[in-house]
């Protein structure tokens, strides 16, 4: 089994026609994904990827024709916003953005946007989200995985891709790695994912993978002690980081010794979650 993405997704992908865009549908047909469409407007009625892939002028459009019910984004960030509200607007109910840096104020009107809707937004600055063998909306390469039972939630795209594959190589698989993004605001938060995963019945175990700045892991961590019954394993970035210092990721900040690596550690400790010293660690934790 899996969350969010399986053999019902029909995707489509904004900004096909762009070298990123281009690139990862490639990637992504390559590893069995149901891709129906993209969307450039000014592009329609193109076909792209030696004629595999139809080109739609809007995503109302590509959801009329194709019945698609996912959308993967690749548009410039100054474009993003405009194309997750675009999807939500269509009827797309889950949207994965892998595009970063869109502003602040604009994420804010989007997540006030689809309150009021039926969607999922996961990320911005996602890496997006994998369910071996054959399912895939993002840029997590699909041979550093193998089909398996523990649930994979992160916030750092290069960590997920060192977590995934030392589990690959303890002969652990993944039932489905979500990335929620490294921006300020994002779409779906650590609670969300967990949950999903607390329903799925062939998830067994849950790999957090967290870093400093704001206060999700916090929240997570409650959420944890008072409602998951699965073992959770946890890893936080950044555990040297200076203060008032952005580390990679927008919301990657300690600000007024909110959001340390200590703190977040301390919390979901407290929860009962095993936390691993480094990321090759979590493979032992998960086998012992």
């Amino acid at each position: 089994m899996s969350i969010l993405i399986d053999s019902e997704t029909r995707l489509i992908v904004q900004g096909i026609t762009g070298h990123e865009g281009s690139f990862h549908t490639q990637q992504m047909l390559d590893y069995g994904t149901n891709l129906v469409a993209g969307v450039t407007p000014g592009k329609g009625g193109e076909w792209v990827l030696d004629g595999k892939v139809p080109v739609f002028d809007s995503v109302r459009t590509a959801v009329e024709v194709t019945g698609a019910n996912t959308s993967i984004i690749f548009v410039p960030a100054r474009f993003a916003s405009d194309a997750i509200l675009e999807a939500a607007d269509a009827g797309i109910r889950l949207i994965v953005c892998i595009t970063e840096g869109i502003p602040v104020k604009e994420m804010l009107q989007v997540k006030h946007i689809l309150k009021s809707q039926d969607v999922i937004l996961i990320g911005p600055n996602s890496p997006g989200i994998i369910t071996p063998p054959h399912s895939k909306v993002g840029i997590i390469p699909g041979d550093i995985t193998r089909p398996g039972n523990v649930g994979v939630i992160s916030r750092s795209g290069t960590l997920t891709y060192e977590v995934v594959y030392a589990l690959k190589q303890a002969g652990i698989g993944t039932s489905t790695c979500v990335g929620i993004g490294g921006d300020a605001i994002i779409g779906t938060h650590f609670i969300e994912i967990l949950s999903h995963f607390e329903g799925d019945s062939q998830t067994d175990k849950i790999v957090m993978i967290g870093e400093i700045g704001g206060r999700d892991e916090e929240n997570a961590a409650a959420y944890i002690a008072n409602q998951m019954t699965k073992p959770v394993i946890g890893f936080i970035a950044g555990q040297v980081a200076p203060d008032n210092q952005r580390m990679g990721h927008a919301g990657a900040i300690i600000e007024g010794g909110v959001g340390t690596a200590e703190k977040k550690i301390n919390a979901l400790h407290s929860a009962g979650v095993q936390i691993a010293r480094y990321p090759d660690e979590i493979p032992s934790l998960l086998i012992g």
